[in-house]
């Protein structure tokens, strides 16, 4: 059974797991053209993170084009670094090689370090901490802020040059503007991002373009575990599927969402 075709392209970044890989799905189930673009990250055991997190995070995004092109719906995947200045470019390349132009872009990759300015070694989860350092900044910021920046610049250039007038960007946040304690430089950069696309929401609009940040809850992309389980039933909020969040995404990525923009959207 084939997918309706409505004429998006869309980018997801991250898409070999957990959230992403649930909005290139959703996308793909309302007829758009995925490309899946992701990084194999190798997490060493010992740092508090399940092994089937640790091991999706280190896959690469084939099960996931494969499912959605099962369902009759297109999609290519690319393994990207995004820490090269030059990934933005390469990306929408493939994506325009492959479907024609980009009008989607969600920025849901993350180069996630769990760092701190304290001296504790795991955090009250019981994940492993490392001090902040000039590796931690560069790795959480290159991923977090630099390549989602070069990313809607590369979407905009690309708009404008060839005169559309509908686009959709979406980004992925957590943390908050008070701070992140034991993931610091984590929130700093999902702030930066957040500041990018604010700008976007602002100065794109005239051509048709929205832009917005999404703020999921807790989500179980196979990182949770018992001990936090117990805080998300103890703070009163809700345990997310990744389904659960890409159904948001894919409506701001909608006909529907014409007149959401320039919002920091929390779920709980």
């Amino acid at each position: 059974m084939s997918s309706p075709q409505n004429g998006h392209v869309a980018i997801v970044t991250g898409a070999n797991h957990g959230i992403g890989a649930a909005i290139a799905q959703g996308l793909a189930r309302t007829g758009c053209a995925v490309l899946c673009a992701y990084w194999r990250v190798h997490d060493p055991a010992g740092r508090g993170l399940p092994d089937e997190y640790r091991r999706s995070r280190a896959r690469d995004a084939d099960p996931v084009v494969s499912a959605i092109r099962q369902a009759g719906g297109r999609a290519v995947a690319v393994e990207q670094d995004l820490r090269v200045p030059e990934a933005a470019g390469l990306l929408f390349d493939a994506a325009e090689e492959a479907f024609g132009p980009v009008d989607i872009l969600v920025n849901n990759a993350t180069g996630w370090v769990a760092d701190t300015f304290t001296p504790a070694s795991t955090d009250r989860h019981g994940r492993a901490l490392q001090p902040v350092t000039a590796a931690s900044w560069s790795q959480q910021f290159t991923v977090d802020a630099m390549a989602p920046a070069l990313l809607i610049g590369e979407f905009a250039r690309r708009h404008a040059a060839r005169g559309a007038r509908w686009g959709r960007i979406v980004g992925l946040t957590s943390g908050s503007s008070g701070g992140f304690p034991e993931e610091v430089s984590y929130g700093a950069a999902k702030a930066a991002q957040e500041n990018y696309t604010m700008s976007a929401a602002a100065e794109l609009a005239p051509f048709g373009i929205t832009a917005n940040m999404v703020h999921p809850p807790v989500t179980d992309t196979g990182w949770v575990t018992d001990s936090v389980r117990q805080y998300v039933a103890d703070s009163g909020t809700h345990l997310a599927t990744p389904e659960q969040v890409a159904e948001v995404i894919c409506h701001l990525a909608s006909d529907a969402a014409a007149l959401i923009s320039g919002n920091r959207i929390h779920l709980r």
